[in-house]
C-alpha cells in the first residue's frame, strides 16, 4: 500500500510532508507524519499540516471504499479541522474512520494524536466518489 501510496495516490505534497500510510482499509486509514519540517513559524505542528494529514488519509479510505461500489477516484470537496493542542516534536499518528460511506460521497473523521496520545486535532472530510 505504501509504494502504491507514494507512487501515485499519495501525491508529492503527502510524500514531501513525510506522511507515512501504515494501515489501510474502507474501514480503518491510519497515517504518521513528523512535526520536524511541517511547523509555523513558532515551531509548533502548522494547522494546514494537520489538514494535509487529514485530507490525505480520508481520501485513501474514500478511494478503498469507491473500489467496492465501482467508483474508484475520490476527489475532496469539504474539509473542517479543529484544533485541540499544539504538537512541538516527535510523529503525529492520524487515524481515519468513516462516518458515511455511500456510492456518490464518503465522509470520514480522521482524529490526529502526538506520540502521547493526546488529541492534537479533529478532522472531518467529505469527497466525492468518481467513476473511471
Amino acid at each position: 500500500m505504501q509504494h502504491l501510496f507514494t507512487s501515485s495516490g499519495g501525491g508529492a505534497l503527502a510524500e514531501r510532508m513525510g506522511i507515512e500510510i501504515t494501515e489501510a482499509g474502507a474501514d480503518r486509514v491510519v497515517g504518521t507524519m513528523p512535526v520536524e519540517g511541517n511547523t509555523q513559524p513558532y515551531g509548533l505542528l502548522h494547522g494546514g499540516a494537520s489538514c494535509v494529514l487529514a485530507e490525505t488519509l480520508g481520501s485513501v479510505g474514500a478511494v478503498l471504499h469507491g473500489q467496492t461500489v465501482d467508483r474508484p477516484f475520490a476527489v475532496g470537496v469539504d474539509i473542517n479541522a479543529t484544533h485541540h493542542k499544539a504538537a512541538r516534536s516527535g510523529l503525529v499518528t492520524g487515524v481515519a474512520l468513516p462516518v458515511h460511506r455511500g456510492r456518490a460521497v464518503a465522509t470520514y473523521e480522521v482524529v490526529i494524536t502526538d506520540e502521547g496520545g493526546d488529541r492534537v486535532c479533529t478532522a472531518r472530510i467529505t469527497c466525492l466518489l468518481r467513476g473511471a
